[in-house]
């Protein structure tokens, strides 16, 4: 018996999860159930994050919350609960699977199947900003190996319980070496692990193009925060299936599951919403938690369903579906549907009651980490590079040598091309001479003494090798 945390929402919410659990609870999933109240009311009453205190601890104490949506109040300083909750928490694995449902639900990619597996912590979403100049403001993008190693981990984990085939990793890594190229390194390595799992790396953009073209080439498919967050919607919105589906967000320690769509207060308290995105984000709590025979059962029983036509009014169409019914009475006809298999639509088959292995990071031992220079950022409304360097020059000393200067990431000195637009954001590199030491001692004289030679130096970034291999990147054109 798992006890698991339950809120019921805002607006359809209740009734979706009243739905939702009375299938959980005749397909005999063994839960105990322990609610709390989030969204609305908890927001109007004066706390703007929608979740008391004491709730909190339910939630942490449980580790396992299945959520319905809820209402975010207009204005007022409110925050997103959603993305409190992963925060706080640590929901470092947002989970969407997209499964089209032809041809009850229209698409144009009647066989796709694949689930989206992003990152939800780091990457751009770090959210660390500064605008240094006049011309140019800096987001700082953080890819950590523990991040990369949970996510990749969790991936080829959830493809073994789900008996998924193959595993994908989508990054940028020609252009961003360091970052993306990190993250295709610990994907290798990982993949290594799991023999009996197929594993590819494609570019971002042409592998977003393909999946957007034929998706039933891929399988699950694993990507850093961004990517990931764009390529979920946009596979929910190819399936046609947006307001059918669930998504998991999992920690460490904690997971929370829910349905993708909002709380439509117009449709609240009349008894015709569609639980499926709720119960589709229920089954993935049941494979969390090992209860994989019940998940496997209301799955199958739920595309019977679809198949036999019982459909609510947002999937209603003439034709093809045979009774429109109300929340409660798709409910009924899931449960009595319970132990048979779909006949047109794909059944589903799941590792017999094993949990998910969840990641857990292990530090490693430390490289030899050594300082080769610096990055010295300056802000300069000039317009020539040339005459930049020669005042940068009057800053060199003992030995430590301006090598390069890029603007945006191109080179512009020595030998750059006068056809290069340049802004008032500039990179200027210096290291020690071949064979002697570089310092923290020489970034500090070489800052007093772009003081006193009036140059606005804005950040600097130390340059390090780690195991004697370059950790910083090249300006484009060297």
């Amino acid at each position: 018996m798992t006890k698991i945390t339950v809120a019921k929402g805002d607006g359809i919410g209740p009734e979706i999860m009243d739905a939702t659990l009375h299938i959980l609870k005749e397909a005999g999933a063994q839960i105990e159930i322990e609610e709390i109240e989030v969204g609305e009311k908890v927001y109007l009453s004066g706390n703007t994050s929608g979740i008391a205190e004491e709730s909190w601890e339910t939630i942490r104490r449980n580790k396992v919350f299945l959520k319905a949506p809820i209402t975010t109040p207009q204005g007022g300083g409110y925050k997103s609960l959603n993305v409190t909750t992963r925060k706080f928490l640590g929901l470092y694995s947002n989970v969407r699977p997209c499964m089209s449902l032809h041809p009850f639900v229209s698409t144009k990619h009647p066989v796709m199947d694949i689930v989206i597996i992003r990152e939800n912590e780091e990457d751009l979403y770090a959210g660390i900003e500064h605008q240094q100049t006049d011309e140019v403001v800096q987001c700082l993008k953080l890819i950590s190996r523990p991040g990369c190693e949970k996510i990749v981990r969790y991936a080829f984990e959830y493809a073994k319980q789900q008996n998924r085939k193959k595993v994908t990793c989508f990054t940028k890594d020609n252009i961003m070496k360091q970052t993306d190229g990190l993250f295709h390194q610990v994907f290798d390595e990982i993949a290594k692990e799991y023999p009996e799992i197929e594993n590819e790396h494609w570019i971002i953009d042409i592998g977003a193009a393909k999946m957007a073209d034929t998706p039933e080439i891929f399988d699950v498919i694993v990507m850093p925060n961004l990517y990931g967050d764009v390529l979920s919607d946009v596979a929910a919105q190819i399936t046609g299936s947006v307001g059918l589906a669930g998504s998991a967000n999992i920690g460490e320690e904690c997971s929370m599951f829910e349905a993708i769509h909002g709380s439509a207060p117009r449709r609240a308290g009349q008894n015709v919403a569609n639980p499926s995105g709720l119960l589709q984000g229920a089954i993935m709590m049941l494979n969390h938690i090992g209860q994989t025979e019940v998940a496997e059962k209301i799955q199958n029983a739920w595309l019977k369903t679809l198949e036999d036509g019982i459909h609510t009014y947002d999937i209603f169409k003439e034709g093809i579906s045979k009774e429109k019914v109300s929340t409660s009475e798709f409910a009924n006809a899931v449960i009595a549907n319970l132990g048979q298999k779909p006949n047109l639509l794909k059944s589903v088959s799941y590792s017999n009651n094993t949990a998910l292995n969840l990641p857990k990071y292990i530090r490693k031992p430390a490289a030899n980490k050594q300082l080769v220079g610096v990055d010295l950022f300056v802000h300069w409304n000039g317009t020539n590079p040339d005459e930049l360097a020669e005042k940068l020059k009057s800053i060199e000393e003992n030995g430590v040598k301006l090598t390069m200067i890029t603007n945006r990431g191109i080179k512009v000195w020595p030998n750059g091309f006068q056809e290069t637009f340049c802004t008032d954001h500039w990179r200027c590199r210096f290291k020690s001479s071949e064979g002697s030491e570089f310092t923290k001692e020489h970034i500090i004289g070489l800052l007093n003494k772009a003081i006193t030679q009036h140059i606005d130096s804005i950040k600097t970034e130390n340059l390090y090798e780690f195991d004697g291999k370059a950790a910083y990147s090249l300006g484009q054109g060297q």
